[in-house]
């Protein structure tokens, strides 16, 4: 066994064995905190931490430590409420060839890839995700072992296989073509009731007017929103016409910017729903179009082994064998271009009223979980200009309120459940410091201190 291999077991084998510390009374005490409200940070910051939940938030001006709570330092870090990743694929882990994933892999998915995926999001400080496409009986068997403890990852919420008119050739367990109203109504009714979280529409461009109108209306019966994505421009204006609550991508053409009638669509959209509180929300995963560029003179990037955990040295090999030549990737050969369009594109979407949350299309070809959700927030902030502040709310409050469990998640704030993360050093400032996040907590468990698995935690079998 190789030392990275052992390392890799190592890792899972503690991991696995960490006890549950619900009933611990814990005190955060020292940093930073930005509490993903959008307001001014609390300096010297102290959170209480009853079991899972969050009891108190001050200062050390304002708020005593009870004697029977553990005190951990955050002093010198940034405190944020965990992150959210509005885009994720558990299935796929950075192989550059789907032709041979798929049907290599497709056994390993519940087994080995999905838990691996899970579990690097959230050693990456993801402690709530959602996953965009999957196999249904892969996805029930994830949610149910995440569920129920047998596997650590993010608080996930799922959206099963797609919805389009017709699946591609050789996709049809993760793709879920639809044929007349009735088809699609029984569909979705079929995903509510194995208990997704949201519907997903792709290629809903080539349905009629009634299918997709159907699909949103009987999803929203069941309470669950609709994402859609915005490749194309006929695709965002059927997802307005039809009624979608959150479109995904920015768009894979080569067009400068969007057409006036569609800005001119959402522009009205957005007007809307400041009357029925009802906000349209916009998944722009710009950081995969941006940075592989970079990544074909440079890919030094792709030879860290945060991607390697939870996973099985075969499966290392092939997902590097595959990406060994990013260069010759045809996958990505017209994204210089379209690297181009994404300032203003990004620019017309914020002019619009939208409200944008983080979301990575991660574990599509070299973009890995451990990096994906950080990478993101660095291009917003750093080549986008869009304002930490802003850029963090939109990786905790805004994703949590989208899917209707902000009474729980996306801020620290008293009743919360402890979902929190810290980094060394200033996060407003520097935003990239999150590529090395050095403490996670979800739910009151510590699962990295440090920057390293907390060993006190650990119970060995």
């Amino acid at each position: 066994m190789n030392r990275v291999h052992s390392q890799i077991v190592m890792l899972l084998v503690l991991l696995l064995g960490m006890t549950a510390n619900g009933q611990e009374k814990q005190a955060l005490v020292g940093g930073t905190l930005i509490n993903g409200l959008g307001g001014s940070p609390i300096y010297d910051s102290v959170i209480l931490i009853n079991g899972d939940v969050i009891e108190k938030v001050g200062s050390v001006d304002t708020l005593e430590v009870p004697d029977d709570y553990k005190v951990v330092s955050t002093e010198a870090m940034s405190v944020l409420p965990g992150l959210w990743d509005m885009h994720v694929h558990l299935m796929l882990t950075g192989h550059a060839d789907y032709s041979q994933w798929h049907p290599n892999y497709a056994d390993r998915f519940a087994p080995e890839i999905m838990p691996a995926s899970a579990l690097q999001l959230l050693l990456a400080g993801v402690t709530s995700a959602r996953d965009l496409g999957a196999p249904l009986e892969d996805t029930l068997t994830v949610k149910r072992r995440l569920e129920t403890g047998e596997i650590y990852g993010p608080r996930m919420f799922w959206s099963g296989p797609f919805i389009q008119k017709a699946p591609y050739p050789g996709t049809e367990d993760y793709r879920w073509g639809i044929e007349g109203v009735a088809d699609a109504r029984q569909k979705v009714r079929t995903l509510a009731q194995a208990g997704m979280d949201v519907i997903k529409l792709i290629d809903h461009d080539l349905m009629t007017i009634a299918e997709g109108k159907a699909i949103v209306a009987e999803a929203h019966k069941y309470n669950l929103p609709v994402v859609a994505h915005a490749h194309r421009p006929p695709e965002i204006r059927r997802g307005l016409q039809i009624g979608i609550d959150n479109f995904e991508h920015t768009g894979l053409a080569t067009a400068p910017e969007y057409p006036q009638d569609v800005m001119t669509m959402l522009k009205e959209r957005t007007a809307a729903s400041m009357i029925v509180d009802d906000p349209l929300y916009w998944t722009p995963t710009v950081e995969g179009l941006w940075n592989s560029v970079d990544i074909r003179e440079n890919n030094e990037k792709l030879d860290s082994d945060c991607w390697h955990v939870g996973l099985e040295q075969d499966t290392v090999d092939d997902i590097a064998q595959s990406i060994a030549h990013p260069e010759s990737l045809t996958y990505t050969l017209l994204h210089p271009k379209r690297q181009k369009t994404l300032k203003r594109k990004i620019e017309q979407l914020r002019a619009s009223g939208v409200i944008l949350m983080v979301g990575t299309d991660s574990g599509i070809p070299m973009k890995f979980h451990c990096q994906s959700t950080w990478n993101e927030l660095d291009v917003w902030v750093r080549i986008m200009n869009i304002p930490p502040m802003e850029a963090i709310q939109a990786a905790t409050y805004w994703p949590a309120r989208f899917m209707g469990v902000d009474d729980r998640w996306g801020t620290v704030t008293p009743g919360k459940f402890a979902d929190i993360i810290a980094v060394k050093g200033d996060v407003l400032k520097h935003i990239n410091l999150l590529q090395h996040v050095d403490f996670v907590m979800q739910g009151g468990q510590i699962f990295k201190q440090d920057g390293r698995v907390v060993e006190e935690l650990l119970e060995h079998n």
